[in-house]
C-alpha cells in the first residue's frame, strides 16, 4: 500500500484557516490518526458521540442514531459543498461503498463554511449534483463538528461496529488507508458475528427530482460571430450547441459518465465545465476527468489534448498531451494559440499550448491563499471562472470571494480587484475593502465592465475594475426562478456576454437565463429541438408518492378528463417554474403533457372499451403567497381504475390531488 499521499499540502492552509475561524471551539481531538498503530489495537478509541437531536437528515427516511448503526462500520465525512478537496474525496467514498455495500455506512456531515451552504435545499441540490447516495446531516450549527473535535474540511472519522472511534484522516488521497482499515474491521468483527448486513433505509433526494432538459449547467459560452451558444450541461455529461435564441443544433456526448474520445454520439465526459472557442474547435474543461478536450465542430469528433484522467498531486508542473496530469480544470479562456485554464484543484492558472499540447503552470504557487505580486509568486484559492479583455486575465477566486487580475503583458503581475480572504465573505456593494462577495464562480467581460456570478448570493454583480466598485446588476439575494426586471436566480455558475446580452448558467434552476445588458430585463432561454436528439437518460421508475383513487364508470366515446389541484392555504403554483402534468389512459396509452398547467385543467379524450386505468403524473413547483422563489417541489402519481361501458356511464373522469401543508423544519 502506498502511504497516505502526504495529505496534499494545499489542504493544510485550508485546515489552518478553519482552525483560525473556529478559534475558541474545542479542537482537541482524542481520535488516533489512521496512520498510527493504536488504530489497529483491539482496545479501540472512545465511544463515538451520538448525533444531536433535531438535526435535518437528507437521503434517509428518518434520522439515524448510533444504535441504528450497530453492526456497521461507519465512516463520517465532514464536508462543505464549496470545497474542491471535499469534491475530490467523493470518488473514494463511492469506491468504498461499492466494495463494502452491506458492511459500510458512509454518513456525510455537512458543516457549512459559507452562509448559503447552511440551507438544506441548497445541500439537497449539492447531493444531487455530486451523486451522493448515503445519508447526509445538515450540521448547520457545527454541533457534530464540535462533538468530534474536527478542525478542517475534509475530515473522515472511522467508527467500528460497536460504536468505538478507530481513527481519523484529513485531506485527499485517502482510499488506500481507509480500504485497509475497513477491510480489517469487517474481517475481525465478522469472526465474532458482530457484522449487521441488513441495509439501512434510504430515501434518496434524487428520486424526488423530476427530469429536466438541462441538469446543473455549469458554464455557458456565447459567440457573436457565429451566433452560437455552447452549454456545459454538466450533470448530463454533455455539451449542447444551439443558436443564441435556443434552437438546438447539436449535442456532444452520449450522456453517461465516462472518459472516451470519438464521435459526438459516442464520446463521454465527466461533469464538464468551462468552454473556449477557437475557429471551429471548441475546448472543454472536463473537470472530473481532469482533462482538456477538443471538440471539432466541423468533423464532429472529440479528442483529449491534455490530461490522462488521473488527478495531479501537489507540485505537478504539467507535461505534453495525455502524459500530463491536471487537477479539476474549471474554466478556460483562449488567447492566441494558448488556452488559459482555471485549475481549481491546484489553486493555480495553467496554460495549454494548442499546437504542441504542452500544459504548464502559468501563475500561482499552489498554496491556497490570496497573494498578489509576480505571477510565479502569487497564490489563488480555487479559481473557478476566467474572462479577459485582451490584455488582462480576470479570475473569480471562489474560496476567497475575490476577483483577481493578471497582466498578460510584461511580467504578468497579479493584482486583486476585489480582495478578501478565505473566511471573509458576505453580500455588500461599494468600493474597495467595503465590498463583500460569497463564493463567485462565473465571470465575463463586456463594455469595459466585469460581470460576476456572485454564486452563493444568487446575484450577478457589475464590477468596474479601474474604480474597484461593485454594484448589484441582477437578483435580490433570494434563490428563485423569476424573469423580468426583478429577476431571481439560484446559484448561477457561468456567464458569457454576446450581442448585447448576458447569458447565465443558472445552475440550480437547470436553466439558461438571458439578460439585456442595458435594461437588465431577464428571460429564460427556451431550448427548442432537443427531442430530435437521443435522450440522455432512460426513463426512471417512478419513485415519488402514489395515490390510488376510487374506480370510475365511464361511457365509451368522446369525453373529457378534469384534473383538479388543491394547494395548502397561503400557497400558489410558481408561475415561472416548469410544472408539468402528464396524463395517460391505460398503461399502454399515449401520454399527453401539459406544461405550466392552469387548474382545473380539462382535457378532451376518447374513451375506449380497452381502457382500464387513468393516471396522471404531477410535477409541481409551489411557494408561499408573496414569494416568487422556487421553494417547494412535489412529484406524485394519481391513478384510478376505469370501467368503460359502451352505453352507460359518465362522459367525464376526474383526477384530483391535494398537496398537504408543508412540514415546518
Amino acid at each position: 500500500m502506498r502511504p497516505i499521499r502526504k495529505i496534499l499540502v494545499f489542504t493544510l492552509l485550508f485546515a489552518l484557516g478553519a482552525t483560525l475561524v473556529w478559534k475558541g471551539r474545542n479542537l482537541f481531538n482524542k481520535v488516533p490518526s489512521l496512520q498510527s498503530q493504536e488504530a489497529l489495537a483491539e482496545s479501540h478509541g472512545d465511544k463515538a458521540p451520538d448525533f444531536p437531536a433535531n438535526l435535518e437528515w437528507l437521503n434517509t427516511k428518518a434520522p439515524l442514531t448510533m444504535q441504528d448503526l450497530k453492526g456497521k462500520v461507519v465512516l463520517l465525512d465532514f464536508w462543505t459543498y464549496c470545497c474542491i478537496n471535499c469534491m475530490h474525496v467523493i470518488p473514494d467514498l463511492k469506491k468504498l461503498e461499492q466494495k463494502y455495500p452491506n458492511e459500510l455506512v458512509v454518513i456525510g456531515v455537512h458543516s457549512a463554511k459559507f452562509i448559503n451552504e447552511k440551507d438544506s435545499d441548497n445541500i439537497r441540490q449539492a447531493i444531487e449534483r455530486y451523486g451522493l447516495e448515503h445519508p447526509v446531516i445538515n450540521d448547520r450549527d457545527m454541533r457534530v463538528w464540535d462533538n468530534y473535535g474536527v478542525n478542517s474540511w475534509p475530515t473522515l472519522i472511522l467508527i467500528d461496529p460497536q460504536g468505538n472511534m478507530i481513527g481519523k484522516v484529513s485531506g485527499e488521497g485517502v482510499y488506500d488507508v481507509l480500504d485497509q482499515k475497513i477491510g480489517a474491521l469487517v474481517q475481525s468483527f465478522d469472526k465474532k458475528g458482530l457484522i449487521e448486513r441488513k441495509p439501512i433505509q434510504l430515501a434518496l433526494e434524487k428520486d424526488r427530482m423530476p427530469p429536466t432538459a438541462l441538469s446543473f449547467p455549469g458554464k455557458v459560452l456565447a459567440d457573436t460571430a457565429s451566433q452560437r451558444l455552447f452549454i456545459a450541461d454538466s450533470n448530463h455529461n454533455r455539451i449542447l450547441v444551439s443558436s443564441l435564441d435556443g434552437q438546438v443544433q447539436d449535442i456532444v456526448g452520449q450522456g453517461d459518465i465516462g472518459m472516451k474520445d470519438g464521435s459526438f454520439s459516442t464520446a463521454q465526459f465527466h461533469h464538464p465545465q468551462g468552454l473556449a472557442l477557437v475557429g471551429e474547435k471548441l475546448y472543454v474543461a472536463d473537470t472530473e476527468n481532469h482533462e482538456i478536450r477538443e471538440i471539432d465542430l466541423k468533423n464532429k469528433t472529440v479528442t483529449t489534448i491534455a490530461g490522462n484522467g488521473t488527478q495531479a498531486g501537489y507540485g505537478e508542473s504539467g507535461g505534453i498531451g495525455t502524459k500530463a496530469q491536471l487537477n479539476s480544470p474549471w474554466d478556460l479562456v483562449a488567447r492566441g494559440d494558448k488556452l488559459l485554464v482555471a485549475m481549481a484543484g491546484s489553486h493555480q492558472i495553467w496554460s495549454v499550448d494548442l499546437k504542441t499540447h504542452e500544459s504548464k503552470v502559468f501563475a500561482g504557487t499552489g498554496e491556497e491563499a490570496r497573494a498578489d505580486g509576480p505571477k510565479e509568486l502569487s497564490a489563488f484559492a480555487q479559481p473557478s471562472g476566467l474572462a479577459s479583455d485582451g490584455t488582462t486575465l480576470y479570475s473569480a477566486d471562489s474560496e476567497t470571494s475575490s476577483v483577481r487580475a493578471i497582466d498578460l503583458k510584461d511580467r504578468g503581475e497579479v493584482k486583486s480587484i476585489i480582495a478578501r480572504d478565505l473566511f471573509e465573505f458576505g453580500d455588500k456593494d461599494g468600493q474597495g475593502d467595503a465590498v463583500r462577495l460569497q463564493h463567485p464562480l462565473g465571470i465575463a467581460w463586456a463594455d469595459g465592465q466585469i460581470y460576476l456570478a456572485d454564486t452563493y448570493n444568487n446575484k450577478i454583480k457589475r464590477i468596474d475594475p479601474s474604480k474597484k466598485t461593485s454594484t448589484t446588476f441582477l437578483g435580490d439575494g433570494r434563490a428563485g426562478s423569476q424573469d423580468g426586471s426583478s429577476a431571481r436566480l439560484d446559484e448561477p455558475g457561468g456567464l458569457s456576454a454576446a450581442a448585447g446580452k448576458l447569458f447565465i448558467a443558472d445552475t440550480n434552476n437547470h436553466q439558461i437565463r438571458v439578460a439585456d445588458l442595458k435594461s437588465g430585463q431577464v428571460e429564460t432561454l427556451k431550448l427548442q429541438g432537443l427531442e430530435k436528439f437521443k435522450t440522455v437518460e432512460a426513463p426512471r421508475e417512478f419513485k415519488g408518492e402514489r395515490v390510488s383513487l376510487p374506480s370510475q364508470s365511464i361511457a365509451a366515446g368522446a369525453g373529457k378528463v378534469q384534473l383538479q389541484l388543491k394547494l395548502p392555504e397561503g400557497y400558489k403554483i410558481n408561475p415561472d417554474a416548469p410544472s408539468l402534468v402528464s396524463l395517460r389512459l391505460s398503461p399502454e396509452g399515449q401520454v399527453q403533457n401539459f406544461q405550466k398547467p392552469q387548474f382545473p385543467l380539462e382535457v378532451p379524450v376518447a374513451f375506449s372499451a380497452q381502457d382500464t386505468k387513468i393516471e396522471a403524473e404531477w410535477t409541481l413547483y409551489y411557494c408561499a403567497e408573496g414569494k416568487d422563489s422556487l421553494c417547494l417541489f412535489k412529484r406524485v402519481l394519481t391513478e384510478a381504475p376505469l370501467q368503460v361501458s359502451p352505453t352507460t356511464g359518465a362522459h367525464e373522469a376526474s383526477l384530483a390531488y391535494e398537496i398537504p401543508l408543508p412540514e415546518k423544519k
